[in-house]
Order: C-alpha cells, then structure tokens, then sequence
C-alpha cells in the first residue's frame, strides 16, 4: 500500500469513529440560520471565490437569499443553462464519477468496487426493469448549481425515501468505503419514460441531509430525522427534459438509471465536468 492509499485509509477509519450524526445537524442548522442582509453579499461572495462558484448565474442578487441553505439551492438565471436538443441531458452540475453499463445487476462506484442496483433503489421490480440499462454517477461540490433535474422526458409516478449512513462522497471515500452510495440516505425518484421506467437518485452526504423535491407540490421536503423508509405514490406529473426535480444543501452526488431501451449515452469518462442541460445522448427529442 502506496502513502497516498494509506493515508486515505487512516482518514476513513478516524471518520467512521466520528459523531457524523451531530456534525450533519450542526451544519443542517448553521445553513438555515437567517444571515442579516447587509452581510450576506460580502460572506456569500468570500464564498464563492473560496470554492469558485459562479454567484453571476443566480436568479436574484446575492443579499436576497437569507441563508446559507437558500444561497445553495439558488435557482439559475434565464437561458444560463441552454437544454440540449437530446433525449437524454445531464440532470445536474457536477463532476461525473462513473458511468457505463448496468451489467449484471452492478454499478461501478470505483475502480475495482461495484454496488447493488437493487441495494440502491430498494425496490425490486424498479430494479428488475433497469438491468440491462444503464448509469451516470455525477458528484456535485459546493461550487456547484445545486437543482436536480429530470434528465429525459417521461411521467413522475413517486418517490422512495431510504434513510441511511451520512459518509462523505469524494472520490477517497468512494475507494474506500464498500457499497457508498448504496448505504448512505438517499431519495429515489421514479419516472416512467417511453423506454420503461427509469430513475434519477439525490444520495445525501455527510452534512447534506436536507434534501427536498420540488416536483411533489408546494417544494415537499423529505426530511432523513423520522428514520423510516418512506414510499410515496401520487397522481401521474408529466415532466419534460430538464423540469426541476428537488434540489441538495451542500454538495452530493446524483445517479441517474436508464432502462436498457434507452438512447445510448455518449462517451462519459471519470472527471468530466458537466453542466445541467447538456446532451448526453445522440438524436433530438421526440
């Protein structure tokens, strides 16, 4: 073991003996904490330049977002991201992690660790119809746009909620942990799309355990503090590529399931920065 694997190791191991329960509830409530308006702008813009975020691309002036968590799930001006002429787009800002084939009924996490898609989504038969499909694993930062959307065209049918460990979702922790993405919470929304179902999964993170959707009416929040796996159908929402899904307080990670009928995804390799809206699939939409 190399010094670089092994300091990864140590770093692991001291964060598993960590209170990462008290650390996430510590953050949650610093980022709802309302800020006075007149220091909003200065700390807001530190931050930005500290992370280098893109505070221009906002939907409204900095001093209009009260806290930490509203700066984060700021949406995004007009027209600042274009959606690409495709039947498949990015769902989200970030850095692509892993992307490929579903093959056997595992997703690759890192090189050399895999995870179940069935442990993922929870549910078997959304699982059954997804083998065969294929993934995208996108890391957002906290210089990143942090709106989820839906990546195709298709109809919202519901959401399962799994509550979950909180572990840090860098690549250090994706080579060292087992089963990441399929142990920590996460939200998995399903979707019905012309090639069958399909699903797009917001993972939590150490000290991102607010997540909400913003596609369930009236900006639904799905709170992790019940410790209950939730299932929620509701009446059938027509979504088209792009439409808003739920949005992250921090940075996370998003994984987005296609059915093997699905448009083949382009070319996606391990540290590509890409953008909400771009294509990643060849063809128009219909």
């Amino acid at each position: 073991m190399n010094f670089t694997a092994l300091a990864e190791r140590l770093m692991v191991d001291s964060f598993r003996r960590a209170p990462t329960g008290l650390y996430s509830a510590v953050v949650g409530a610093c980022a709802r904490t309302p800020l006075p308006r007149v220091l909003r702008a200065p700390i807001y813009g530190a931050f930005a330049r500290a992370v280098d975020a893109r505070p221009e691309e906002a939907a409204e002036p900095l001093s209009a977002y009260p806290s930490f968590g509203e700066f984060f799930a700021r949406r995004l001006r007009e027209g600042v991201r274009p959606l690409g002429d495709a039947p498949v787009i990015a769902p989200c800002d970030g850095v692509v992690a892993a992307a490929g084939p579903i093959v056997d009924g595992l997703l690759l996490q890192a090189k050399g660790k895999t995870y179940s898609l069935a442990e993922l989504v929870t549910v078997p038969s959304l699982a059954a119809a997804l083998a065969g499909g294929a993934f995208a694993t996108v890391y957002l930062s906290p210089r990143d746009y942090h709106r989820v959307h839906t990546p195709v065209d298709g109809t919202l049918v519901g959401y399962h909620y799994v509550p979950g460990a909180r572990w840090p979702v860098s690549g250090r922790f994706m080579r060292n942990v087992d089963r990441l993405l399929a142990i920590n919470e996460r939200v998995v929304i399903e979707l019905e799309t012309a090639w069958g179902p399909a699903a797009v999964v917001m993972v939590a993170a150490s000290g991102v355990g607010n997540m909400w959707l913003t596609d369930l009416g009236n900006d639904t929040r799905v709170w992790h503090d019940s410790g209950e796996p939730r299932h929620v159908s509701r009446p059938p929402v027509e979504l088209a590529a792009g439409d808003e899904l739920g949005s992250f307080l921090l940075g996370s990670t998003v994984v987005m399931l296609l059915p093997g009928g699905a448009p083949p995804l382009r070319a996606l390799a391990d540290g590509d920065v890409v953008r909400v809206g771009e294509a990643w699939a060849r063809g128009g939409r219909a």
